[in-house]
């Protein structure tokens, strides 16, 4: 029996609008997975931790505040300190086409933009994250 497919949504650094996660985090669950949602300003200490504690296949940073660039790759950084190498970080929010590009050359698997369908995001998910 296929196990659901487990994604961990987290709001890094001080930014306190959590509508477009959320929204996500539905549309994942309501596609057949199973989501852990951290809830707003979280570091990316206690995000890496709880990605491992709840064995998730990826994890989903949402970020409105700006300081994408500092805390993205510092949740790849720490996943690779505590040598967990397979899951994916994507990331989503008010984030402009040449700090996406910066983002992916950092290890985020993808960046969804405003006005992105959660069924792009769903499909990205089926077709790249592992079983877990």
């Amino acid at each position: 029996m296929a196990t659901m497919m487990r994604i961990l949504i987290a709001k890094p650094g001080l930014d306190g609008h959590d509508r477009g996660a959320m929204v996500v985090a539905h549309a994942l669950r309501d596609a057949g997975m199973e989501v852990i949602y951290t809830g707003i300003r979280q570091t990316p200490e206690q995000i890496v931790q709880t990605a491992i504690q709840e064995d998730v296949c990826a994890v989903g940073l949402s970020c409105l505040s700006g300081a994408h660039l500092r805390l993205f790759p510092r949740v790849v950084d720490l996943l690779k300190e505590k040598g967990v190498s397979d899951i994916i970080v994507f990331g989503g929010g008010i984030i402009p086409e040449e700090d996406a590009a910066a983002l992916k050359r950092a290890g985020i698997a993808e960046i969804f933009g405003p006005g992105t369908m959660t069924s792009d995001i769903v499909v990205f998910l089926r077709n790249n994250v592992r079983s877990c």
